[in-house]
């Protein structure tokens, strides 16, 4: 195990938990509470793996001795865990948080470089990401075995990363933001209009290395179909979609069935996708499941020109698939009646079903 964050409590805890906010103010205060590391979660994994771990280099700054070192051990392994990130804090005093902003989305200090170092040893390299906000991995990702991000995962997240790690827990995170190709680009969620996508206006490709909604499993979901019901739907009503899942692995997994509205013609800009439900379906092995998604109109509605939410007659599609960039079928539906001005107490959710199939 490599890397700055690997070795210390703090990378498991944002700006605001009570250690980064308060306790860094009083040194020679104690913890206060058990934060495992990752290295003493995976020394005393169950496996029993055998773990040397050397830093590399520190968040900001560091040697090239520290850095020779953790190629040397990352050579002699079996598998290099490389652990990099942010230090949290606050008002310049970490390299994420509020008042930490940055002017690169590189990760911070030399970590890149002890990065490409063990990558060179030609071991294979897994990356752990315990960080505030997304890196740019374009020039590693082909050269990654995998790469799991925990952002800032809390007291009990080092031993959950190390069932990830070891395969006893299925992996069951989506991403609620996406991850740069080039930090030369202007970041853009999901939610852009169309000039944040890839057109023929610019020369630059904007679209995410990982886009929102992305996550992987050790033993994918099969989609066996996707049904709709009639073309039209009520400004007033609702619409079913079905979506049929099979596990064919040998392990339970869990996927997310992400359905998203394209609105193409409105008053004002609207993105070019929405979320409007993302159920998450847990499935034996073996198991096959149907799952019943019921969307009321309400979650079309919008701000327009009037300052009012409102729901409009009209052509829209709705988008199905595992996330934002993997669309497995786009259902073309025609909103019938009249436009209708909702409020506060507007449906907000869809209504979800999952039942067995045999």
């Amino acid at each position: 195990m490599v890397g700055p964050r690997a070795d210390t409590a703090h990378a498991m805890m944002g700006c605001y938990s009570f250690p980064l906010h308060v306790g860094v103010h009083h040194p020679g205060m104690p913890l206060g509470i058990d934060v495992p590391t990752l290295v003493e979660a995976l020394r005393g994994d169950p496996a029993g793996y055998q773990v040397r771990h050397e830093q590399g280099c520190p968040v900001l700054g560091g040697d090239d001795a520290g850095i020779a070192a953790a190629a040397e051990a990352a050579a002699g392994a079996d598998v290099c865990l490389a652990v990099l990130g942010d230090q949290a804090g606050l008002f310049g005093n970490g390299t994420s948080g509020e008042g930490c902003d940055a002017a690169s989305l590189r990760l911070p200090g030399r970590q890149e470089e002890l990065l490409e170092a063990v990558l060179a040893t030609g071991t294979p390299v897994v990356l752990v990401l315990l960080a505030g906000r997304p890196y740019e991995l374009g020039r590693q990702i082909d050269r990654l075995a995998a790469v799991v991000c925990g952002f800032f995962p809390g007291e009990e997240g080092a031993p959950a990363l190390a069932d990830v790690l070891s395969g006893r827990v299925e992996p069951q995170g989506r991403l609620p933001v996406g991850f740069p190709r080039d930090g030369g680009n202007q970041p853009a969620t999901y939610l852009g209009a169309p000039l944040a996508q890839s057109s023929e206006v610019s020369t630059v490709d904007p679209t995410p290395l990982f886009p929102f909604g992305h996550g992987l499993s050790y033993h994918p979901a099969t989609w066996a179909g996707i049904e709709a019901e009639a073309a039209e739907w009520p400004t007033d009503g609702t619409y079913e979609v079905r979506v049929t899942l099979r596990n064919d692995g040998p392990a339970e997994v869990s996927e997310v069935v992400q359905v998203y509205l394209h609105d193409p013609v409105a008053e004002v800009a609207r993105p070019v996708q929405t979320l409007l439900a993302a159920p998450r379906v847990d499935l034996a092995p073996g198991e096959t499941r149907e799952v019943t998604i019921t969307l009321h109109a309400d979650q079309t509605s919008y701000t327009g020109a009037s300052g009012r939410r409102q729901v409009d007659p009209g052509e829209v599609e709705l988008r199905v698939g595992a996330s934002s960039a993997d669309i497995r079928r786009a259902i073309p539906v025609t909103m019938t009646g009249p436009r209708r001005q909702v409020g506060f107490d507007r449906v907000m959710e869809a209504a979800v079903r999952s039942d067995p199939r045999h």
